[in-house]
């Protein structure tokens, strides 16, 4: 069979990513890449082996969005752009986090974004133990924060005070979730995406601290 003219691997990606962001990961096979593209199914496969292939070749393209820390950046600025960057990404597709946790070989884009995070953290005094721990919280953090804001109980940004108002929670039952609430949702303009930034200084300031009690830094 000749090859689909224009047709490429990158294309393939981009249709099964629309592909997945309209209907979820299940939606994804050769036959609905193929409709997304308007080619039959098997011109696919001058470009990808199979579905497994496609799911792999996705999930790198997930890792391949987001920012590296630069060759000399100081750790903290690279964990903090990295961070925001890794939520931006994951956030626009919410797929990815479940793809990517559950690719059994890691593809070329996976292992350098890995290995960029490695280099800045053993390069600016981790020992190579924390780094792994550091590593492990960080992507820990913000996977949890992901998928927390995607499971929200309501769609629209800014969305908290009306579903909080529409609760029927009794204030002698739970008095300190209700006068949480009413603290945050007092506050104007509070949004829970809001969180992100301050939950982030409080795992890098513990990274910090125990970066100066290992090494003296």
């Amino acid at each position: 069979m000749v090859p689909q003219p224009g047709l490429s691997t990158g294309r393939v990606v981009d249709a099964a990513t629309a592909v997945a962001d309209c209907g979820g990961l299940t939606a994804v096979s050769m036959r609905s890449v193929g409709k997304e593209l308007g080619v039959e199914a098997m011109s696919l496969y001058h470009h990808v082996a199979g579905k497994d292939a496609l799911l792999d070749a996705l999930a790198e393209s997930v890792f391949a969005q987001v920012e590296l820390p630069g060759a000399g950046e100081p750790w903290r600025t690279a964990m903090t752009r990295r961070a925001r960057s890794a939520r931006s990404v994951l956030g626009a597709h919410p797929w990815a986090v479940g793809l990517i946790e559950s690719r059994p070989v890691p593809g070329p884009s996976l292992l350098r974004h890995h290995d960029a995070v490695v280099a800045c953290l053993v390069g600016n005094g981790f020992p190579m133990r924390l780094a792994a721990h550091a590593f492990s919280v960080l992507d820990a953090y913000v996977y949890g924060f992901v998928v927390t804001e995607q499971n929200l109980p309501f769609e629209e940004v800014g969305g908290e005070a009306e579903y909080a108002a529409g609760l029927s929670v009794e204030v002698a039952e739970y008095p300190h979730l209700v006068g949480m609430l009413g603290h945050l949702l007092g506050e104007p303009g509070y949004r829970f995406g809001d969180e992100f930034e301050y939950g982030l200084e409080i795992v890098l300031d513990g990274l910090q601290a125990r970066l100066a009690a290992e090494v003296g830094r």
